[in-house]
This record gives structure tokens, sequence and C-alpha cells, in this order.
């Protein structure tokens, strides 16, 4: 068995915390925020950052550039809809985001996300982890390798697992204490 077709998989995974935490609204405005939201256009549904420019204006505000000026109302539809707590103010050619400053109740179910994202993440190590050791149980099973070599490979998935779990709850906790910093 060898580790380096499960380790990418576990990177992903942290990988998408990381994206997912980055879209989260804390005190501060992020193009994370937006980027990845779809929105429905006259050509089908499409990534927001494809097409807009998407730039942070001051520490409250972000900027949303259309590249097709009859995209703003779809832009401004999908930002609504998206449920993210913020208010968008349409100039026509340009659209203006503006994040409020989050009320401790806020804070707190963005703290409950981040929690979950964590959970969720470590969800899927665990079916990784899982893939990993029905690898190993196989070929001890079809006798390609030792029993020793099982059990070194075990040993291995498991340190793996116990690592990415340490990032995660690392991860965790810093978005935690920034969401929740007032």
């Amino acid at each position: 068995m060898n580790l380096s077709t499960y380790e990418p998989q576990m990177q992903k995974a942290l990988a998408y915390l990381e994206k997912e935490f980055q879209g989260l609204q804390v005190w501060r405005a992020t193009t994370g925020l937006v980027e990845n939201i779809n929105v429905e256009t006259d050509y089908g549904t499409m990534k927001m950052n494809a097409i807009a420019l998407i730039t942070i204006s001051d520490n409250s505000t972000i900027k949303i550039e259309p590249r097709d000026k009859g995209n703003a109302k779809h832009i401004a539809n999908a930002i609504y809809e998206a449920n993210l707590g913020v208010g968008v103010d349409n100039q026509g050619n340009f659209l203006f985001v503006r994040i409020p400053a989050l009320t401790q109740e806020r804070r707190d179910q963005i703290a409950k996300q981040v929690k979950a994202l964590g959970e969720e993440t470590k969800a899927n190590i665990r079916k990784i982890r899982q893939d990993a050791m029905n690898e190993t149980k196989s070929e001890l099973a079809a006798k390609s390798i030792s029993e020793d070599q099982h059990k070194a490979n075990e040993a291995q998935v498991e340190e793996l697992v116990k690592k990415m779990n340490g990032k995660i709850d690392e991860l965790v906790k810093g978005k935690t204490e920034e969401v929740v910093k007032v």
C-alpha cells in the first residue's frame, strides 16, 4: 500500500475547509465571501469570479465590477439569494457589497458553522482512512503483504489521520477565535 495516494486526498479535504473558511463572513470584507456564488446569467449558471472582477474597497466593502454590465442585476440577485446577511448597492456599472458589523448572535452562529465544517472535514478524512484500511486488508487477504507490513500500514494511516485531524482542530480553533473576537 502506498500512502501517497491517500495523503493528497486528505490534503484536498483540508484545502476545501480552508476555502470554506475564507467564504465565511467575519468582521472584514474578503473576496472569498462572494467569489464562489453561482450566478444565473443569460449564458447559464456561472461562478461570480468568472463573470466579474472582485476587489476590496475597504475593511467593510467589496466592489464587484461585472465584465458584462447586463449581469449586474443577476449578480445582485445571486448575492441576496445566498443569504449572506450583507447589503448590496447596485450602481449599474459596479456593485458594492457592504459587510455589516457582526452581532454577538451572528458571531455565535458563524462559530457553530466553523465547528460543523471542521466535523464535516473530519468525516471526509475518516472515509479516506477507511479506504486505506480496506486496501491494506485486501492486500493481506491476497497474501501480497505480510501481517507485520499490514500492521505497519495501519499504523501509518492512523498517524496520517491523527496529523490531519490536528491540523483541522488548529484551523477550527483559529477561525473560531477570529470570529468571536470583538
